[in-house]
């Protein structure tokens, strides 16, 4: 459980203005995780792909929407679900498992909760099930990942949240630090979150004399095996 630890405002910033996929290779390069864990895979796609990529904690739960609860209201009646949202750390990023066996049959999030989300300092939802309200969603600048949409609510409840859950492989407690875009969402680890932004100067160094090298009138099969190769070293 990481709830309650958070990075500096400063480093929060930094990490901000990366892109997911020179955030993975960084990750990738300290190696401080499988290479094929910490990103959700297949589940989702980012509805928005043109917005400032996505950094927020995490806030998690689980929704059903093809059967109706047991009890209460099946939508906005969950202030115990906003109140306990603001006490975790903010820009916040909510994340609710869709448990349905037929995931996205009808959509928890649009407009409105995007709008209550934003006034409670959220910057996005992440879903392996549906959301709706696209055009206004976008509109507000708030970040939407689902698996599908829906124009209807359906039976869309929340069932349980705090607890960890688990989106396309992804399992992300309540706290995680969500990094997305249009490329997808992945978890940043804590204990190394103050070496991505150097590790990521040495890889657009790197990408950047590679690249030059190739639109150069130097180029060479024989100078790319050895850049090449030079590359393969700094990535092990």
């Amino acid at each position: 459980m990481t709830q309650g630890t958070t990075v500096s405002d400063a480093l929060f910033e930094k990490l901000k203005t990366l892109d997911t996929c020179t955030v993975s290779n960084a990750i990738e390069r300290l190696n401080v995780r499988l290479r094929n864990e910490g990103f959700v895979a297949g589940a989702l796609r980012c509805r928005f792909q043109n917005l400032e990529p996505m950094l927020g904690y995490a806030v998690t739960g689980r929704i059903r929407s093809a059967s109706a609860p047991m009890k209460g209201s099946c939508y906005y009646d969950r202030m115990d679900f906003w109140n306990y949202l603001a006490t975790l750390p903010e820009p916040r990023v909510i994340v609710l498992e869709d448990v349905d066996d037929r995931p996205g049959l009808g959509a928890l999030v649009g407009e409105v909760h995007a709008v209550i989300g934003l006034a409670l300092n959220c910057v996005g939802y992440v879903t392996n099930g549906a959301v709706r309200d696209l055009a206004a969603v976008k509109a507000l600048g708030f970040h939407l990942f689902s698996g599908s949409v829906s124009p209807s609510h359906a039976y869309a409840h929340l069932v349980e949240f705090g607890d960890p859950v688990t989106i396309g492989g992804l399992k992300i407690a309540a706290g995680d630090l969500i990094h997305g875009d249009r490329h997808g969402v992945q978890t940043i680890p804590f204990e190394n979150a103050e070496r991505i932004p150097e590790e990521v100067e040495k890889i657009m160094f790197s990408e950047s004399e590679l690249k030059q090298f190739c639109q150069s009138p130097q180029f060479s099969l024989d100078g790319l095996a050895k850049k090449l190769k030079r590359a393969a070293q700094d990535c092990q």
